[in-house]
This record gives C-alpha cells, structure tokens and sequence, in this order.
C-alpha cells in the first residue's frame, strides 16, 4: 500500500474551502436544504482533483432524502495515488450557517485504507468525552458513567486550573438536561452548542482555545470525524453507542453490536497517518467564516497531520469569477 503523500492535506484543504466558499453564500438565508445541497456539490467536485484512491467510510446519505456522490462506500478522487479512507462532512453546523450562527465549518479526513471504524448505519447516536492532549492520560472509561463532577476534577487537575475554570462543550438538547445541571452544580461553565458535534471536539482537543472538554450524546459519524481529530493532535477520547430510543436500540442490538464497549479514538482510527483539514464557514473560537468582499473572499482554515505532529492555521484570498459575486 502507498503511504500517504505529504501534498495531500493541501489538497484536502482545497476541498474544504472551496466548499466552505459555498456553503457561506447561504449565511443567514434559511435555507438548509438548498444550503446543505450546495456544499455537497462543491465538495464532490472538489474531491475529484485529489490525488487518492478515496473510499467514503461515512458520508451523507440520508441527508439530502436520497442518494448522493458523497453516500458511504462512494470513491471519490482521481484514482491515483494511496489507498484512503476518507470521512466527510460538507457542514458540520448547517443549522449554525442558515440561521447566522457562528461555528460551523466543512470538513474532511483520510487515513490509510482499512484504518477508520466503519461504523453500521443503524447506530445514530454515541456519548462521548474529548479532551486535548494535556488530560488526555487520566480518561478512563469509568467517566462516561461517573457523575460530571468527578470526571471534571480529574481533568481540572491534569490541566492545573480549577474546575470552576472549566468550560464545557455540550450540544443544546433535552436529552443533556441532567447533564448541564451536573456541569454546573460541579462549579464548571457550559458552553451550549445549537449544532457542530465536530466542531465542538476540535475546540476540546485544541490547547487554549477556550474550550476544555466536549461531553455529551453526539452523532457517530462525527465521533468518527472527532476520533481523526484527536489522535492526529494527541488528545484523549471515550465514546460508546447511545440509542435513544427503543427501535434505534434494537437496531443496534440486531446489527450486533455492543451496547456497552467503549472506544477510544485509537480504536476508531488505528493508524497513526491521519491527515484532518478543516475551514470555517461562520466564524467560531478557531477559524474565522468565511468574508465575501465584492470579487473577493477570504478563508481560514486548519490542517492536521497526525504523523507529524503538525497543525497548520492557512489563509487564503480568493478571486471570484464574476457569476459568484451575483446576487441569489
């Protein structure tokens, strides 16, 4: 099998801007279909110009209320190069961009074929626990069961800091009602998410960036894209299967698979050659959105490389052709 080329994430990023690019146009309009519909279009074509052998591991069936390019099992690039599982992730935050919230960005990551949890589509939801790389030794999977408070000031003593000088990344919904209440009768801030599951881990598993640990019940898909996350910067995560419902357990049940196993982001992603690149749409804690300026426009995006251990923060300038600076 061919190792990943380092030119990659560069090419990666190319994706993720020229679909961030797309999908920003729809800030503000209420438009989450034709929002969600523009951005995975950009982000098909995109992919063709990356030099890999793409498999989708997760992708977006469902979402558009049918079958797309960027479906699971899909291959996407030009068919040349490394053989990769690819996830991906047009918006991570649609609802966050049509209603001019801040925080969402568009998002891809490969890793060497055969390495990424392919995760069976019956299994919706999972509770999860991401940390950056200072705490990331002291989760232990008694956390996800542990009432907040102690897992906190296992994580406020790893970070040297209080737990009231915590903050938490939660998703807005009734289902974490309990959860909240433990954060903040724990003594820690909450930092409530209206969407952005992925996003909101990229904050966690980013040194000083405000957020200290994401926790919560979450999508699978991106607790897979948050495991690609985590391992490449060396931070901790818990996950484990949620289904809320009857149906959604017995599916889960009847596809075999466990209820009660945890995983860590190792387990999601085995290898070590992880490529993660991210551009934001709206602005949020760690990319600017994306600015529009007459026949210009301005990205701000992340690229990761987990072999090195490096983590880029590029800028781009766009020149628009002129039908993109029309109005809708």
């Amino acid at each position: 099998m061919d190792n990943l080329s380092p030119n990659i994430g560069f090419e990666l990023i190319r994706v993720t801007e020229a679909t961030a690019l797309s999908a920003g146009r729809w800030l503000g309009l209420g438009n989450k279909t034709k929002a969600h519909r523009t951005a995975c279009d950009a982000m098909t074509e995109a992919l063709k110009q990356v030099n890999m052998k793409g498999q989708i591991v997760i992708g977006e069936e469902g979402r558009l209320g049918g079958h797309s390019a960027l479906d699971s099992g899909q291959p996407v690039g030009n068919g040349f190069g490394a053989e990769v599982d690819v996830i991906v992730d047009p918006i991570d935050g649609t609802s966050s961009v049509v209603q001019g919230r801040s925080r969402a960005i568009s998002v891809v990551a490969v890793a060497p074929r055969g390495s990424m949890w392919r995760a069976n589509p019956n299994a919706i939801y999972m509770d999860k626990i991401v940390v950056d790389r200072e705490a990331a030794d002291v989760l232990v999977p008694e956390c996800l069961d542990a009432p907040a408070a102690w897992t906190l000031a296992l994580i406020a003593r790893a970070k040297g800091k209080a737990v009231r000088d915590l903050q938490v990344v939660v998703l807005e919904r009734p289902r974490h009602a309990d959860l909240i209440d433990e954060i903040r009768s724990a003594g820690a801030r909450v930092l409530l998410r209206m969407d952005g599951d992925t996003a909101g881990a990229l904050a966690a598993a980013t040194p000083n960036v405000g957020a200290d640990v994401l926790m919560g019940i979450g999508g699978v898909p991106e607790g897979v894209a948050a495991a690609c996350a985590v391992r490449a910067m060396g931070g901790g995560m818990l996950a484990r299967l949620a289904p809320q419902n009857s149906e959604e357990k017995a599916a889960v049940i009847e596809a075999g698979l466990g209820l009660h196993h945890i995983y860590t982001c190792s387990e999601m992603v085995t290898s070590n050659e992880i490529f993660l690149a991210a551009t934001g749409i709206t602005r949020g804690p760690l990319l600017d959105g994306v600015v529009y300026h007459g026949e210009t426009a301005r990205t701000h995006s992340l690229l990761i490389r987990s072999e090195t251990g490096t983590r880029r923060m590029i800028r781009a300038e766009y020149h628009l052709p002129p039908e993109e600076t029309d109005t809708f």
